[in-house]
C-alpha cells in the first residue's frame, strides 16, 4: 500500500510517502523566516505560502520515490486542528488527487498523527500513555489503539510551546525560540527556585503554562541585562565572550555577561520538565497503581465540617477526581481493574525534542520500568511522514472518508467519523 501525507495545519508545507509502514520519500518547506518577522505565525501569510507551494512539493516527492500519482493508492491529509485557511489549502488538494487517481481518502487527526510518529522506528505498544507537547496544545492521551485515544488532560490556555516562545519573544531572541532556550539552557546551571511548576497543585491532569509565562517575564523586567545577553546572542557577539573564557583571557568588558541567561533558560528548561513530568506521572499511578518502590500514600484525615464529623473532599468524589500527592504524582484512584495497565509511555510534538523533557521522562520511564517512545527530534515538529504514516495505520485498518470530509480548526473536537472499507 503507497500512502500519500499531506501536512499544512500550521507553517509547514511536508509531503511524504510511506510504501507498506516504510518511508521511501519527504519533502517539507518551512515558512519559519516568513513569519519570523512578525514574532509569530500570521494565519493569512501561512494559507497563500501553503497554496504557493503544495503543487511544486507534490511533483517533487513523487520524483524522489519515482512512482506517478497513479500509483498512490490512499491519499491522507491533516484534518485538523490547525489554522483554517490553512488545513483548507491541504484538504482541497487532498481531495483533487483523490478524486482524480480513485485513492482512498483518509483524514488525519494532527495531534494523534504526532504520536503515532514514535512508532515509526520501533513497534508501538497499546495500550500506552501519550504525552504530546507542542507549540498550540500539551495534552495527555491513553493510546488503546491508532484510532481510540481517549483524551485524559488537556491545554487550558498557553502549552508548553507558547510559553517558550513568548519568552523568547520577551527576551528578544528570534522566532521559534523553544530550540534556542534548549541550546541556551545547556550552557548554564538549573536553579529548581527560580521558576514555580505550574499548575500542579490540584487533582486533575490538565496544563496551563499562562503563570509561567508570566513568573518569567517578571524575571526579565527585574533582570535588563538578561535582553542585553539575549541581542549579543543574536547578534553573535556573545561567541566573542564564551571564547574569553575558553581560552582564558579577559572578556571584553563591553561584551554583557551572558552566564545569567544561560541559567535563566536552564532553569526555565528544567521547570516546564518537571511540570510535564509531574502531570504524566501522575496519570500513570492513575492508569498502572504506584511506581515501584515509590511510598504509599498518606491516609487521609477526617476534618469536622459544620459541627459534623465529614471525611475529606477527595474520599467523597468519584474515583475519577479523587487527589493524588501534585509533587510527586502518587496516591488518588486505584487504578481501574477492568482494562489493561498501560505497556508504554510515549511523547511527541515539537516540545518533545528539547533535552530537558527528553531526560525528564526518560527519568519516569526508568522508575517506572516501561518503555520511552520518541520520535526522533527531526520528526518531532510538523512533518509529512507522521501524516502519512497515520494514514497508512487507518487505512490498513479499512478506515477512511469520503469528499464531505471536513476541516476542522483549533478549539473544535476532531470528530470520529470514519466510514469502513475493506483493508487496502
Amino acid at each position: 500500500m503507497l500512502c500519500l501525507g499531506i501536512e499544512t495545519s500550521c507553517d509547514e508545507t511536508a509531503l511524504a510517502l510511506v510504501r507498506d509502514g516504510v518511508v521511501i520519500a519527504d519533502v517539507m518547506s518551512s515558512q519559519a523566516d516568513v513569519h519570523a518577522l512578525f514574532g509569530g505565525v500570521v494565519p493569512e501569510l501561512a494559507s497563500r505560502e501553503h497554496y504557493r507551494l503544495i503543487g511544486a512539493l507534490c511533483d517533487e516527492v513523487l520524483r524522489r520515490a519515482g512512482v506517478t500519482a497513479a500509483d498512490i493508492d490512499v491519499v491522507a491529509v491533516a484534518r485538523g486542528p490547525g489554522l483554517l485557511g490553512s488545513l483548507l489549502v491541504g484538504m482541497g488538494f487532498a481531495k483533487g488527487l483523490a478524486l482524480t487517481t480513485g485513492a482512498r481518502l483518509v483524514g488525519v487527526n494532527h495531534l494523534h498523527a504526532h504520536l503515532l510518529a514514535a512508532g515509526i522506528a520501533a513497534e508501538m505498544a497499546y495500550p500506552a500513555l501519550g504525552l504530546l507537547v507542542s507549540g498550540g496544545h500539551t495534552h495527555i492521551y491513553r493510546m488503546e489503539s491508532p484510532r481510540h485515544m481517549p483524551l485524559l488532560g488537556r491545554t487550558l490556555d498557553d502549552a508548553a510551546g507558547e510559553a517558550f516562545d513568548k519568552v523568547a519573544k520577551q527576551l528578544g531572541l528570534a522566532y521559534p525560540g523553544g530550540r534556542t532556550i534548549d541550546e541556551l539552557g545547556r550552557k548554564g546551571r538549573v536553579n529548581p527556585t527560580m521558576f514555580p511548576r505550574p499548575y500542579v497543585d490540584n487533582d486533575n491532569l490538565d496544563f496551563s503554562f499562562s503563570g509561567l509565562k508570566t513568573a518569567a517575564g517578571l524575571v526579565v523586567q527585574a533582570n535588563p541585562a538578561l535582553i542585553k545577553a539575549a541581542r549579543a546572542v543574536a547578534t553573535g557577539s556573545a561567541l566573542s565572550a564564551d571564547a574569553s573564557h575558553v581560552d582564558g583571557t579577559e572578556p571584553d568588558s563591553a561584551l554583557p555577561d551572558i552566564s545569567d541567561l544561560y541559567d535563566m533558560c536552564a532553569s526555565f528548561n528544567h521547570a516546564v520538565a518537571d511540570t510535564l513530568r509531574i502531570k504524566l506521572e501522575r496519570a500513570l499511578v492513575r492508569e498502572n497503581g504506584p511506581l515501584p518502590g515509590a511510598p504509599a500514600a498518606p491516609a487521609r484525615k477526617k476534618r469536622k465540617k459544620s459541627g459534623m464529623v465529614a471525611v475529606a473532599a477527595a474520599q467523597a468524589a468519584s474515583p475519577e477526581q479523587a487527589a493524588p500527592a501534585a509533587d510527586a504524582g502518587q496516591g488518588g484512584p486505584a487504578p481501574n481493574p477492568h482494562r489493561a495497565p498501560v505497556r508504554a509511555l510515549v511523547a511527541a510534538g515539537g516540545v518533545a525534542a528539547n533535552s530537558y523533557v527528553r531526560e525528564a521522562l526518560g527519568d519516569l520511564a526508568r522508575r517506572a520500568g516501561l518503555p520511552l517512545l520518541l520520535p526522533s527530534p527531526a520528526l518531532c515538529t510538523d512533518n509529512g511522514i507522521m501524516v502519512a504514516h497515520a494514514g497508512w495505520r487507518l487505512a490498513s485498518l479499512g478506515l477512511g472518508h469520503g469528499l464531505a470530509l471536513e476541516a476542522i480548526p483549533r478549539g473544535r473536537s476532531i470528530p470520529d467519523d470514519f466510514t469502513m472499507f475493506r483493508s487496502v
